[in-house]
């Protein structure tokens, strides 16, 4: 695939890229700077259309991991449909989306059981994109969590082990909201009676 740059220097460095793979980086310890780099993270982020982590673009590149978050944070900038998720970086046009629902849950629940509440979640075929919270000093807090299946959820609830995190329901007595997304309304309406089965729904 060839991408469009802005002068020759930057397109010959690209389909180098492209026709020896990014080992070229290494090899070389050549860093991509500057727009090239952010341009290569989007089309790398759109081609593989599965989540990249920072550390990922950051070995690749030769920058920082704390360089790539500006990147990311400039291509959102720019309206580019990037969002982070426990497994990384993801793009997500929202086309990919147009078939698919959407409903809010109010759930509450100590953080012990928060395997147990996203389990029952994808084993119902729902995926949930993110986790919010009312916090008394920022206002509404939205974290995006964008697990699908059991392997997904086992991955984000490591990452919480590993870096020692809290979970953000924790800041609010365990009340939180989930956006849930699935290809139905009864997919969601199985979901949502599961999780009032299980305790974990707030009764209005």
């Amino acid at each position: 695939m060839l991408i469009n740059t802005l002068n020759l220097k930057g397109r010959l460095w690209y389909d180098f890229l492209y026709q020896f793979g990014t080992e070229a980086i290494t090899l070389t310890g050549k860093k991509i700077l500057g727009d090239e780099r952010r341009q290569w993270i989007l089309d790398k982020l759109i081609t593989k259309q599965a989540p990249i982590t920072g550390g990922e673009f950051a070995k690749q590149t030769n920058v920082s991991r704390q360089v790539i978050v500006s990147d990311i944070t400039l291509l959102k900038a720019k309206g580019e449909p990037i969002i982070a998720t426990s497994q990384g970086y993801l793009y997500m046009p929202h086309s990919n989306q147009d078939n698919m629902v959407e409903r809010t849950v109010a759930c509450q629940h100590s953080p012990d059981r928060s395997e147990e509440e996203l389990f029952l979640l994808v084993d119902h075929g729902v995926t949930v994109k993110d986790v919010k919270i009312e916090h008394g000093v920022y206002g509404d807090l939205t974290a995006s969590i964008m697990v699908s299946n059991r392997k997904e959820v086992e991955q984000f609830m490591k990452k919480i082990e590993e870096t020692g995190a809290s979970f953000l329901s924790e800041l609010t007595d365990g009340v939180h909201l989930h956006t849930l997304m699935a290809n139905s309304e009864q997919a969601l309406e199985t979901a949502e009676k599961a999780l009032q089965d299980a305790g974990f729904l707030i009764q209005a």
